[in-house]
């Protein structure tokens, strides 16, 4: 293991034994972009590839948790019409790495935020199909029946939406563990957006997988074409209300505004379509109720812009850059400027 690759490949190599995965040494062993926390390492063994995802060298408390979980969903997953990493193995014991992991295979695409291919670049009409194929992305996620797919237990569906709103109080309100944060005086309309959810939460919904962070930059596409090639970075998937996964994508879709709230850039933008033919599109393809819809973009608003909000909080403290505690400030800020246009 070196400070190049944080893996033990030899450890990994005796694991690998164990479960008949090939043979001889790991090779080629290269560390991947995409994400900001977890490592992906790719390698091949015996001529065949494979991509390693673990948590971070220093663990969080539920890190470990969360490997087994995506490994849990990508399983399930399997045979499904669901653009999905293919998982190879998984291994959730600690002891073999060091932290739980899974193997899965290599994506043969691209994410569009990094920057969009030559062939994509120039064609505002395979921008324009990018996006309906993203909603279709979560439009047959939100049709898997969880349950025949091994996901019972999953998630808590019960009151789901009723928990949303005091979840994300009282994660903002934990904030001031950190004397120098300035508190939530700073976001605009955090009481009033918060009031607006209560008074206008949908009575029902019907439960179903969400991926729970559903935006441009948790995508890659096909390099040949406009259609997914897979849906990544299942960190926070669970048993919900599928229809926060459209919010969250409109949470975080340019509108004419300036850059995305959520940063979310692709450039060029011309093309791609507008959030009402998003909203078009899932409706052609579930027989979900779509009547509160703008109710799930103020939702992804508000539970995003106190995500980020976090790290803010952290900075202020000097415990994470200044310069990206500002910077995920102001999507904050964003983020809540959109929610109140919504709500008017």
């Amino acid at each position: 293991m070196s400070d190049a690759i944080p893996v033990d490949l030899h450890a990994l190599a005796r694991w690998m034994d164990k479960e008949g995965l090939g043979k001889g040494p790991l090779e080629d062993a290269a560390m991947l972009g995409g994400g900001t926390q977890n490592i992906l390492l790719r390698f091949v063994r015996d001529g065949r590839t494979y991509v390693l995802r673990r948590p971070p060298p220093h663990l969080r408390k539920n890190s470990n948790d969360t490997m087994r979980r995506e490994a849990r969903m990508l399983a399930a997953l399997a045979g499904s019409d669901v653009p999905h990493p293919a998982l190879i193995a998984a291994c959730p014991e600690e002891d073999v790495i060091g932290a739980a992991f899974y193997l899965m295979e290599p994506i043969d695409g691209f994410n569009p935020t990094v920057a969009l291919p030559e062939l994509h670049a120039s064609d505002p009409a395979i921008r324009h199909r990018m996006g309906l194929s993203l909603v279709e992305g979560i439009a047959a996620l939100g049709a898997v029946d969880y349950e025949k797919a091994g996901l019972a237990g999953f998630g808590k569906p019960d009151n789901y939406l009723e928990r949303q709103v005091a979840r994300w109080q009282g994660q903002l309100e934990s904030y001031r563990e950190f004397p120098s944060w300035p508190g939530p005086e700073g976001i605009p309309g955090v009481a009033k957006v918060a009031k607006w959810l209560e008074d206008n939460r949908p009575t029902s919904f019907q439960p179903g997988i969400i991926h729970g962070d559903y935006h441009l930059a948790n995508v890659m596409f096909r390099h040949d074409g406009p259609e997914l090639a897979a849906i990544v970075d299942w960190e926070l998937t669970t048993i919900g209300d599928p229809l926060l996964d459209l919010g969250w994508l409109l949470a975080t879709w340019p509108q004419g505004e300036g850059p995305a709230a959520g940063a979310v850039g692709v450039r060029p933008w011309e093309g791609f379509p507008s959030a009402d033919e998003l909203v078009e599109h899932y409706r052609a393809r579930t027989s979900r109720d779509m009547s509160h819809i703008e109710w799930y973009g103020v939702l992804a608003c508000y539970k995003l812009g106190i995500i980020l909000e976090g790290t803010h909080a952290r900075a202020c403290e000097g415990k994470a850059p200044k310069e990206t505690g500002d910077q995920l400030h102001a999507s904050t800020v964003g983020l809540f400027e959109r929610a109140l246009r919504w709500i008017g």
